[in-house]
């Protein structure tokens, strides 16, 4: 997984799920759709026509695959739905200074990489944003590094297993389907052995 961006920014501290992807959007168990519910209380008015001063309604975020956002992103509740919505827009990455950790592990399974980064590199980052909006970022997840023009190359820390799915393009249940001959022959092996008159 390596991909080359331009960056769309909130700067806004302390993002909980419920702005991410408002609770009356959980009902649907499919992702479909959901990019449009994104930041939904943000981005439109209250008769439904988008704001055109929200970032997300943009030409340019449209096309961006990463998310500078403020500190403590994703905290509040564990809903899956946010992550989907995220991805559902076009972001393949989240850049903050901290994530909350079940906001964090719900990301990674549904193939959104929360990029934790030093103040000072948050600060770098939007420092040069400033000087050049139409920066882009280059993000390779085998390396785990990212960088942009200009900047310092970034190491970036990932689970080992999310890195393999990651890769791999599958979740935790293609995973398992990877498997599948192992798991058959283990099961077929262990039925063999099995004493099934046995108290």
């Amino acid at each position: 997984m390596k991909f080359e961006s331009t960056i769309t920014q909130i700067q806004t501290d302390n993002i909980d799920t419920d702005q991410i992807i408002p609770a009356r959007f959980l009902k649907t168990i499919s992702k479909e759709g959901l990019g449009d519910q994104l930041f939904f209380d943000w981005r439109y008015n209250a008769d439904g026509s988008p704001k055109p001063d929200f970032i997300l309604n943009s030409d340019k975020a449209k096309a961006s695959k990463v998310l500078l956002a403020g500190d403590n992103f994703g905290c509040g509740s564990s809903r899956e739905h946010a992550p989907w919505a995220l991805t559902q827009y076009g972001f393949q990455a989240v850049i903050s200074t901290s994530f909350a950790d079940i906001f964090k592990a719900n990301s990674l399974k549904n193939r959104l990489l929360p990029l934790v980064v030093s103040r000072e590199v948050h600060q770098q980052l939007r420092d040069a944003l400033t000087a050049n909006p139409d920066l882009t970022v280059n993000v390779n997840v085998e390396t785990q590094i990212f960088a942009w023009p200009g900047g310092p190359e970034i190491q970036f820390e990932i689970d080992a297993f999310a890195k393999h799915c990651l890769l791999a393009g599958v979740d935790e249940i293609g995973y398992v389907q990877q498997h599948e001959a192992q798991i058959a022959a283990y099961e077929a092996q262990r039925f063999s052995t099995l004493n099934t008159l046995a108290n």
